[in-house]
């Protein structure tokens, strides 16, 4: 049994939340650069160029690269031989984020009850928490800032098999070709297939958190992201949405057993700014 602190935990979470905010994974920013040399819009060009000049100033001033800087998004990996001391882990958690957004001067945009008072939590808590228990005696920390222009373009289609493959790439494009602008393109769109209801949601919420250059082991799925990238970027929303020919910089499928009878086929949306940072303790 290996003892990791909460302590450690929190200050982990801490570092997390500001390196996410302020730099974009190398992937993500070389995305840029390959969608740059390839897109065909003058303006769409332009736009990117800002984008990375951009990303450039944020990481150089350790600055937020958008002034939306999330829900804090965090997938944890517990080993089962891993004990938690000084505390509990959500609470680890939690106080991690509030640090670092507080410290870090990061936008706070979590209010603690959705429909009434919306009053803000001043700390950007409570964190958005995914949690399994695996092998080993290590934690592996994912936090992923999420902000509202692209998650709530976000959908969920609950299709049946009769749907097949043909179901699932329409109700893609339609999710996409909805979001329009608003995600802030070029996207990464995250496509969760199988499950049930929730866990479709969780599938594409991971698969939008995948680094851009990864790529689905099953090969099927894989060619499944090459093909659904060409159609979204077929759709001619471009950067900014001001037209060309890159809407999105990639598409990640991850799936699940599902029921017999369903076909659920979840649809989550990162803006440009596809943020992440992972740590392992």
């Amino acid at each position: 049994m290996r003892e990791i602190s909460a302590e450690l935990i929190r200050d982990t979470v801490a570092r997390l939340a500001v390196e996410a905010c302020c730099r974009l994974p190398e992937s993500t920013l070389n995305a840029m650069r390959r969608a740059r040399e390839r897109e065909l819009s003058p303006t769409g060009r332009d736009v990117l160029g800002q984008l990375i000049r951009n990303a450039d100033i944020a990481a150089a001033e350790n600055a937020p690269i958008c002034q939306d800087t999330g829900l804090a998004v965090v997938f944890a990996e517990i080993g089962q031989d891993v004990h938690i001391t000084g505390g509990l882990f959500e609470d680890a958690v939690n106080q991690g984020v509030a640090k670092g957004y507080t410290e870090g001067y990061l936008r706070k945009s979590s209010v603690e009850e959705p429909l009434f008072e919306r009053k803000n939590t001043g700390d950007n808590t409570p964190a958005v928490i995914h949690t399994r228990l695996v092998a080993g005696d290590r934690i592996r920390l994912r936090l992923a800032p999420k902000g509202a222009g692209s998650e709530n373009k976000g959908a969920l289609h609950m299709l049946v098999p009769a749907d097949g493959l043909e179901g699932v790439k329409k109700a893609v494009l339609e999710t996409v070709r909805h979001a329009g602008a608003s995600p802030c393109p070029p996207m990464v769109v995250g496509v969760g297939i199988g499950g049930n209801m929730e866990l479709a949601c969780l599938c594409a919420k991971k698969a939008c958190a995948r680094d851009v250059e990864s790529r689905n082991p099953d090969p099927r799925y894989a060619r499944l992201e090459d093909e659904l990238l060409e159609l979204v970027n077929g759709l001619g929303t471009g950067p900014a949405g001001l037209g060309g020919s890159v809407t999105a910089f990639k598409v990640n499928v991850e799936f699940c057993a599902t029921h017999i009878a369903c076909l659920p086929v979840a649809v989550n949306i990162n803006c440009n700014a596809a943020r992440h940072a992972e740590a392992v303790l």
